[in-house]
């Protein structure tokens, strides 16, 4: 009777502390999931409010230093516009600006849709000509058949120009080093400008206009996203301001560029820019006259 009484008291001993125990962990367990998510809310607001920083790392041997620019946010209602910075490549953003070619494609895009509408007339189309002026033998004349000749005066032309164009198609690594060029020399005098998307907290034309006053980007901005799916308030807000224009980046050209006083880059758009730059820059099937455009 000694054992199971021993029993008995030692387990009516010793309940309270097992109970005590069971419930510190209850509550432990029940507070440390609490915490976990306190914790990650810190730690995303405090991301948030951090600069984001772009350092990418390019693999190109002839990289020295990449040129940095501020990444803003088109959000006025936030204590300051910079949210971070970005690495661009110097081959794109940062190369010696080629101004003979930045005119050659600027002369190409003027003219490669131009038509030249004169017209003159053939002498199947001038007024009169129907009757041999005089016979052909026996006046000692030159022999003529129709007073609208192109030998005659007020006779049809030869060769007739009606509706030519003037359409010719420059070299591609013209074109490429043209944008690099262009882009160097926005960047250059700080009318290139980079942010994180082009979501604007209102579709009013007002806002847009009142942004770019305060960030001094002049009159004329072109914004330059990596799609044709534009955000909708930006697409309404731009829709009457003819100063102000939406592009993708597959339409992105050096008359565009220049046209407009301050260039507005998204960061997926420069990545883009630079993607596709850099790989016609170094194509395979580059070939000796064609190499002394890369430098």
């Amino acid at each position: 009777m000694a054992g199971p009484l021993c029993l008995a008291r030692r387990l009516h001993v010793s309940a309270p502390v097992i109970l005590r125990q069971a419930l510190r962990s209850f509550s432990v367990t029940a507070a440390r999931p609490r915490e976990t998510a306190a914790a990650e809310t810190a730690i995303r607001s405090e991301s948030r409010n951090s600069p984001a920083i772009f350092d990418e790392e390019f693999d190109d041997s002839d990289v020295v230093v990449p040129r940095e620019a501020w990444i803003e946010t088109l959000d006025t209602s936030v204590a300051s516009p910079l949210t971070g910075l970005i690495h661009l490549h110097p081959r794109v953003f940062g190369a010696y600006p080629r101004l003979d070619l930045i005119h050659e494609n600027v002369v190409w895009q003027q003219k490669y849709r131009a038509v030249n509408t004169a017209h003159t007339k053939l002498r199947s189309e001038v007024r009169g000509g129907g009757k041999k002026p005089w016979p052909q033998k026996g006046l000692g004349r030159a022999r003529h058949g129709s007073i609208r000749s192109p030998l005659w005066r007020g006779g049809g032309s030869v060769p007739a120009q009606a509706n030519t164009t003037q359409f010719y198609m420059l070299p591609f690594f013209k074109r490429v080093r043209g944008l690099t060029s262009t882009l160097s020399a926005k960047f250059a005098q700080d009318d290139l400008k980079v942010v994180e998307n082009l979501d604007i907290p209102s579709d009013e034309s007002g806002y847009l206009q009142k942004l770019c006053e305060d960030r001094a980007w002049g009159i004329s901005v072109l914004f330059v996203d990596d799609t044709d799916l534009m955000p909708r308030n930006i697409t309404l807000a731009s829709d009457t301001l003819m100063h102000m224009n939406l592009m993708p980046v597959y339409g992105l050209n050096v008359h565009s560029m220049l046209k407009h006083e301050t260039l507005v880059l998204t960061v997926a758009a420069v990545r883009r820019i630079e993607e596709r730059l850099l790989y016609h820059m170094n194509r395979p099937d580059l070939t000796m006259a064609h190499k002394k455009f890369k430098k």
